[in-house]
């Protein structure tokens, strides 16, 4: 089983910006300006957990190995987004185990539907993939999603992940129906040479 980083952000200079937007770890005073996208019902049907009330939410928000993992992303100061970058352990034997140490992360990601059709997803998670393979040195980053879920599907083809797995049926939905789900994946190497 991976083993999750914590803190890995610590090591990278803060803010980092693109074109339009600001990323940067978050903290706790984010956590209402992300519930008011978060609680809406067509960003919440593909989340993994759906945000009870203001306290709850903000409970889990805050909670250190959340704000540790977390990413906020911004235009002109207004949260936007947010972004989640779990780095792992590979999956290696163990005389090699310590090689394999904090070498991959899965991404995730969620956007205020407000700020859908503008690039902005796409601008933020091309930094982030930047981000894993050339500060932190990953060598590679993997992202899940429900098979229903097209947009953010579409948004890993179209920053170059590579589609790894379908699933069938695998996932339980909260709706009650067991969902297909897709698993994309990219290495170091592959997006080296498309940088």
């Amino acid at each position: 089983m991976a083993t999750p980083s914590p803190g890995v952000f610590d090591r990278l200079d803060w803010p980092v910006h693109t074109d339009r937007l600001t990323l940067r770890p978050a903290r706790a005073a984010d956590a209402d300006a992300v519930w008011q996208y978060r609680r809406l019902e067509s960003v919440a049907q593909w989340i993994t957990e759906l945000p009870a009330d203001p306290g709850a939410f903000r409970a889990r928000f805050t909670a250190p190995g959340r704000l540790a993992t977390s990413l906020m992303v911004e235009r002109d100061g207004s949260i936007i987004g947010d972004l989640m970058v779990r780095v792992e352990d590979g999956w290696a034997q163990t005389e090699v185990a310590d090689t394999a140490r904090a070498v991959h992360a899965e991404l995730g990601w969620v956007f205020d539907p407000t700020h859908h059709g503008d690039g902005y997803a796409t601008e933020a998670v091309r930094e982030l993939l930047r981000l894993c393979f050339t500060e932190l040195g990953l060598r590679r980053i993997t992202a899940l999603c429900f098979a229903d879920n097209e947009p953010s599907w579409r948004l890993m083809e179209r920053i170059g992940l590579r589609r790894e797995s379908h699933t069938v049926r695998d996932s339980l939905h909260r709706s009650g129906r067991w969902l297909d789900s897709l698993g994309y994946a990219l290495l170091a190497e592959e997006w080296n040479t498309r940088a």
